[in-house]
């Protein structure tokens, strides 16, 4: 069995220039080949609106629903670090509500560390989960629970305001104590200057190649999700078309009495 993913595993990666892997996991089987595979973090994300439960956006996600999912995904799991995402309005309506919160992925689901989107604005936040013993993931950049203030699923921090806010927000997330911090859609001379700016890893997505890892959606990797692919995803397999083919064939064997046959029958 390989080593435990922990806090301390991840800043000796990042200080020893090794990159971190990290997909996102919604259930027990997904999550168990991950781990099997070796990828360093699963994420249970708040995407699993879009993926798993066929809603618009993140935004409809509730605390059940991750919980319900990250038990699934922490039975599979040995080597790997699970991350929690703390959904739309699980952390911010007040300081105890977040503690609360973040508090049941661990207590409940079993993950070893959260995630939430912002920076200066969530900062108390961090530092109060981070003093309750829980390891705390940021995110900045495109935060997708804010996609109706941003105006949309776009890049940001191109203009010079944005540059100089994101690269204060992740200091200050250093600063309240979070671990690592995802950069989504930014751009990469951005995302290598906040990675050379702060001690903690950076994991990337849409962020370019400084990063110290990157991320991205189980379902778009393998070419599962066709509903939008996003440019800064790489599909490294097409399993819709075989999920497809495959159940056309055995439609097709069903209606033509060839399944099952002796070989699938007991005697």
């Amino acid at each position: 069995m390989r080593e435990k993913i922990t806090v301390t595993k991840l800043a000796k990666m990042k200080k020893g220039n090794e990159k971190i892997t990290m997909l996102t996991a919604y259930d027990y089987l997904t999550a168990k080949l991950l781990d099997e595979i070796g990828v360093d973090l699963i994420l249970v994300g708040d995407s699993l609106g879009m993926v798993v439960l066929g809603y618009e956006n993140t935004l409809a996600v509730t605390m059940d629903d991750m919980i319900h999912h990250t038990k699934a995904v922490v039975k599979g799991v040995e080597s790997s670090m699970v991350v929690g995402d703390m959904p739309f309005m699980s952390y911010q309506i007040n300081v105890d509500e977040a503690l609360k919160n973040a508090g049941r992925f661990l207590q409940e689901a079993g993950a070893q560390a959260v995630k939430l989107e912002g920076g200066e604005e969530v900062a108390d936040k961090v530092d109060k989960i981070v003093k309750a013993g829980i390891p705390v993931m940021g995110h900045l950049g495109l935060t997708p629970q804010s996609v109706h203030q941003m105006g949309g699923f776009k890049v940001q921090g191109k203009e010079e305001k944005q540059k100089k806010k994101l690269l204060k927000d992740a200091q200050i997330l250093e600063e309240a104590g979070a671990f690592s911090i995802v950069l989504e859609c930014i751009p990469k001379n951005l995302a290598k200057e906040v990675t050379k700016t702060v001690s903690i890893p950076t994991i990337g997505i849409g962020a370019g190649s400084e990063c110290d890892g990157q991320v991205l959606v189980t379902q778009d990797l393998l070419g599962m999700y066709d509903k939008f692919v996003p440019k800064f995803v790489k599909q490294y397999a097409r399993l819709d078309n075989e999920i497809k083919r495959a159940v056309s064939d055995y439609i097709s064997e069903v209606k033509t009495g060839k399944f099952p046959s002796e070989e699938q029958e007991f005697c």
